[in-house]
């Protein structure tokens, strides 16, 4: 089992803590989202939808990067360009058939999925870049 603290330095494991921020983003976007919007101005299926896929999108962008990080540059480059490509490419897919089949209500879904995704991927660049710092402290 990977342990999730490290207890020289007494911090959390980047992945632990990128899990964590993960975790307290969304209670604090669906809090907002509850508070805010009233239960018949918005279809809480296509948001949960939109959110669904940009979480799991971001979950794994960061461990295809984690996993490519410490590989030789080739290695690395397929991994996270590459990965990137397929994911936006199943998104894309994701999406076209979601609004073609009609399972959502497209202005909900759309407009979420775009906030949910700006939001997600800047925290998944901060995953990036933490990981990335403590890699260098380590070298």
């Amino acid at each position: 089992m990977p342990v999730l603290i490290d207890k020289e330095k007494g911090d959390m494991k980047p992945l632990f803590e990128f899990f964590i921020k993960l975790c307290i983003l969304s209670v604090i976007l669906w809090g907002i989202i509850f508070a805010e919007l009233n239960p018949g101005s918005v279809d809480y299926h296509s948001v949960f939808l939109a959110w669904i896929m940009v979480v799991s999108n971001t979950v794994a962008g960061y461990l295809l990067f984690d996993y490519a990080l410490d590989k030789e540059s080739a290695v690395f480059t397929k991994f996270v360009f590459g990965g990137l490509t397929l994911r936006l490419l199943v998104l894309m897919v994701l999406v076209a058939v979601i609004i073609l089949r009609h399972m959502v209500v497209i202005n909900d879904f759309v407009f979420s999925f775009f906030a949910f995704y700006c939001i997600y991927v800047i925290v998944e660049i901060l995953g990036y870049q933490k990981k990335n710092k403590q890699k260098k402290k380590t070298a």
